[in-house]
């Protein structure tokens, strides 16, 4: 008698030979060298917290959409950033299990999750309803308990809760917000994509007292944060 092609165990093997490429072949050659964070991409399923739309691009080294129309995904910045970046930023933040983290955007809960399985706690704000209760519900499901997401725009609204040891934007800024280096504890770091096309730079700010300091590791091209500052487009 033939074997059914598609056990549970056979699609289990599957998802697991996929997440072993994606870390092996996308994570780890992308100078993403530290065990921990690689450890977390193999830990927390990915496949949870992508729409079953895209399922079939869980692994892929690509930004998924969040949002059922790709150009409204793409126009609005509503999509899963690449497995790639999402680990390098981690490891360049070296979170802490005594951290509390702040993110600003959080889209599917992915990252929150991953910043989660290292730090104390996590809040992440979302400003799209639809996906903020689409996060919580990835991170109930995931069974994650110190990660919170609340609807509210970074960008504008008051953030309670600070000073954060950690802050991460998951999507671009013109510019470091420095509303949000304020809420930095002594010895905080603060992720964030900045520039504007085609140039864009991981920043990475460290505080020590009331000086900032400001490394730009690497460069990379994703999504903008809505409503932060945007330079001005007057010339002379």
């Amino acid at each position: 008698m033939n074997m059914p092609l598609n056990t549970s165990a056979d699609i289990c093997d599957a998802l697991e030979q996929a997440r072993y490429n994606m870390v092996e072949q996308q994570i780890r050659p992308w100078n993403v060298l530290d065990e921990a964070v690689l450890e977390l991409l193999h830990t927390v399923p990915r496949e949870d917290f992508v729409p079953p739309a895209y399922q079939g691009m869980a692994f892929s080294d690509t930004e998924i959409p969040l949002n059922p129309s790709v150009t409204e995904s793409e126009r609005l910045g509503q999509v899963m950033l690449a497995p790639r970046v999402d680990a390098r930023m981690l490891q360049d933040l070296r979170v802490l299990p005594t951290d509390r983290v702040l993110e600003i955007g959080a889209g599917s809960g992915y990252m929150a999750a991953l910043l989660a399985a290292s730090a104390e706690r996590v809040v992440s704000l979302e400003i799209v309803p639809e996906l903020a209760e689409f996060a919580r519900e990835n991170l109930r499901s995931a069974g994650i308990d110190n990660a919170e997401v609340r609807l509210a725009d970074g960008a504008l609204n008051p953030i309670p809760d600070g000073p954060f040891d950690v802050i991460v934007l998951s999507g671009s800024v013109a510019e470091v917000p420095q509303k949000l280096l304020a809420l930095l504890r002594d010895g905080g770091r603060l992720g964030a994509y900045v520039g504007n096309l085609p140039v864009m730079r991981a920043t990475i700010v460290r505080r020590s007292g009331d000086r900032f300091e400001t490394t730009q590791p690497w460069d990379v091209v994703v999504p903008r944060l809505r409503n932060f500052p945007e330079p001005s487009s007057f010339k002379f």
